[in-house]
């Protein structure tokens, strides 16, 4: 009896083993990797302040005493707004300069006649295209400054001119609020008349335009 029982008992054991080792083993877990969240796309929408600064070279004309150059810098500050649709960029922006420009010639004027300008400021439109963090653009408008003409013995003649300006530039986004810029401008304040005080006849037309130069920070309020 004790023999069947015990035949028995490995008979079921035989069983539960061969029954086991005919199971498939369960799957590995294999956690999934996170998903790759890109990152937002930069919008140039908002309010912004900044400053800007750089140089200038061109040109002013006399009647009397012909052509000169004129060089010098220029440093203020800018305001503007943008406001994005897909990728194009349409915003204003206005800036106004203490400038140092100026030149002089002997020319017909031994002792030197001189052209010069000590503020600068211009209200335009901007149209740039968003690349993501960055943006070229096309930029034009109205322009205003001081023209002053001085001739040695006679009282500096100065006027306030209006005139026009077109150019160009890249902005791109540095870090959170920030960007900064790259701009060229071509400015022309026409030309007035200063008279006598330039020391030749009833009437001596004086022209300034300039090739403006500068690089721009500005803060962007979102």
């Amino acid at each position: 009896m004790k023999r069947l029982c015990l035949a028995a008992i490995a008979l079921v054991a035989l069983g539960g083993a061969a029954a086991a080792a005919d199971l498939t083993p369960a799957p590995r877990y294999y956690p999934k990797a996170p998903a790759y969240i890109p990152a937002p796309v930069y919008n140039w929408t908002g309010f912004y302040i900044g400053i800007n600064g750089g140089g200038a070279f061109g040109g002013s004309s006399w009647n009397s005493t012909g052509n000169r150059d004129i060089s010098g810098g220029l440093v203020g500050g800018t305001i503007g707004y943008n406001y994005q649709i897909g990728h194009a960029v349409i915003g204003v922006e206005g800036d106004i300069d203490w400038a140092d420009i100026s030149g002089s010639t002997t020319n017909g004027c031994p002792l030197g006649c001189k052209t010069s300008d000590t503020w600068l400021s211009t209200a335009r439109g901007r149209i740039g295209y968003a690349a993501d963090r960055f943006m070229p653009y096309v930029t034009g408008g109205a322009a205003f400054g001081d023209i002053r003409a001085s001739t040695p013995g006679f009282a500096t003649a100065t006027t306030t001119n209006a005139g026009w300006t077109i150019g160009g530039g890249l902005e791109g986004a540095i870090a959170g609020n920030w960007t900064a810029k790259a701009e060229y401008l071509y400015v022309d304040l026409g030309n007035f008349n200063c008279g006598l005080n330039c020391g030749a006849g009833v009437t001596n037309n004086v022209s300034f335009h300039a090739n403006v130069l500068r690089a721009g920070l500005n803060y962007r309020f979102w």
